[in-house]
């Protein structure tokens, strides 16, 4: 018996315990390593600092980010993992079938990516870069997926953040960890040792214990065309025309203070008179740890207040949390900034992942797991993704604290949905299987 299916109670501090000490929460520990480990290789900061360290110019850093918007389209294939096993794989089962064959996807892309000579042409890393990133968040679908359905509404907030942990340790090797390795042994050792480490993940997928799927959706038999068009129709069904949008809106404009300025950040450490080593050091490693304080603080505040007012908390605490870059832009090449912009940083980006997660999940009916927390997640990143893949101009087009401080105020438009969501949202638990 699942997790699921439990009579268990998550009330109180002891029920915070409890839902944190679950066998579950270690498998999301293990599964968010696997999730985390590949991000920052293919999508963000580390590769963006590969690409600057052998040359590239910051527009072209900007753009070749947009390779990576696999991430951003999971939910047009998301349907396919709802609906079926992967192929020859059935016997793991529904969840961990795509899981496998996906993280081997990301081990692959990763050795390939370590060989890719970018400052003697782009296009053979964007086609890796595409590859790995599909088979990254195919994983991601795959993780959210397996993650809601191990385990209660309740219990969803504590299991976000045990993810969040591991997500941000796999930030961590893939951050400080690579750039260590490339500032003294170089990029290809640094990539071929984050592939090594997808088998943990791998392992943790065979050992782990396939989620039970209720029984009235495994009766379901739909053809493919309802596989992509029911997860949509119950989401507004369930909500309301007019409140399904506005949730989608919020949702997409959450973390747009804290994304635009992500493909930015490694150059922007670099310009500010910092090597490979000092950005390890103070991004990629107290930076990282930082987040995993914040992302539990956001599990328990989650756990005892209810998401609504900590998305109030998360949301003015990331836009704000942009503002303390302007002390590196005016204190260049002064560790103190640096450690207290990151600080900030990092903190309320943990905080506010572990709220938007909880908020997530209590949107998402599980007769459509995969599908429907794909759309959200895609929402989530996807403003933000393309601002930032234009992010490069804008900073050569002004300077980077008139970029740091443009991010802030892009807050405006979240704390205006909210405003309207506030007496509409409730902290509830998924609807029931119908």
């Amino acid at each position: 018996m699942t997790e699921a299916a439990k009579p268990v109670s998550y009330k109180g501090w002891a029920g915070i315990k409890r839902a944190f000490g679950t066998p579950s929460a270690l498998t999301m520990a293990m599964l968010g390593f696997g999730s985390g480990l590949p991000f920052l290789l293919i999508a963000s900061q580390t590769l963006s600092t590969r690409l600057r360290d052998v040359g590239l110019d910051l527009g072209s850093i900007g753009l070749i980010s947009l390779a990576s918007f696999f991430y951003l389209l999971k939910f047009l294939w998301a349907p396919l993992l709802d609906r079926y096993a992967f192929p020859l794989l059935g016997g793991l089962g529904r969840r961990r079938s795509w899981l496998l064959v996906s993280q081997a996807m990301v081990l692959v892309g990763l050795v390939a990516l370590a060989f890719v000579r970018p400052e003697q042409g782009v296009w053979p890393l964007v086609m890796w870069v595409l590859v790995a990133s599909f088979a990254g968040a195919t994983q991601d679908s795959a993780v959210d997926a397996y993650r809601i359905e191990i385990a209660p509404q309740a219990a969803q907030a504590a299991l976000a953040a045990t993810y969040t942990l591991g997500y941000r340790i796999g930030l961590i090797l893939a951050g400080a960890g690579a750039l260590y390795l490339a500032q003294f042994e170089g990029w290809i050792v640094a990539y071929l040792a984050m592939a090594a480490l997808m088998l943990l993940p791998i392992i943790t997928t065979l050992l782990c214990a396939e989620p039970e799927r209720p029984a009235t959706a495994v009766q379901r038999r739909i053809d493919v065309a309802e596989a992509f068009v029911q997860p949509i129709t119950s989401f507004f069904s369930r909500n309301g025309v007019a409140l399904a949008l506005v949730l989608l809106a919020f949702v997409g404009l959450f973390k747009f203070p804290d994304q635009v300025i992500g493909v930015m950040a490694g150059p922007f450490y670099l310009d500010s008179g910092f090597d490979k080593a000092d950005i390890a050091t103070v991004s990629k490693l107290f930076g990282v740890w930082m987040g995993i304080a914040g992302a539990f603080l956001g599990g328990i505040a989650v756990a005892a207040f209810g998401f609504r007012r900590m998305l109030l908390v998360a949301a003015l605490g990331v836009a704000l949390s942009n503002l303390a870059f302007l002390l590196m832009a005016h204190n260049p090449g002064k560790l103190w900034a640096f450690y207290a912009a990151l600080s900030a940083d990092n903190l309320f980006q943990g905080f506010a992942g572990t709220v938007l997660v909880a908020f997530m999940s209590s949107l998402t009916d599980r007769n459509f797991t995969a599908t429907q927390y794909a759309l959200l997640v895609s929402l989530a990143n996807l403003p933000g993704k393309f601002v930032g893949g234009v992010s490069g101009y804008i900073v050569e087009a002004t300077s980077y604290s008139t970029f740091f401080i443009l991010s802030s105020v892009t807050v405006v438009p979240t704390l205006l949905l909210l405003a309207w969501l506030w007496p509409r949202i409730v902290d509830r638990g998924p609807p029931p299987v119908a």
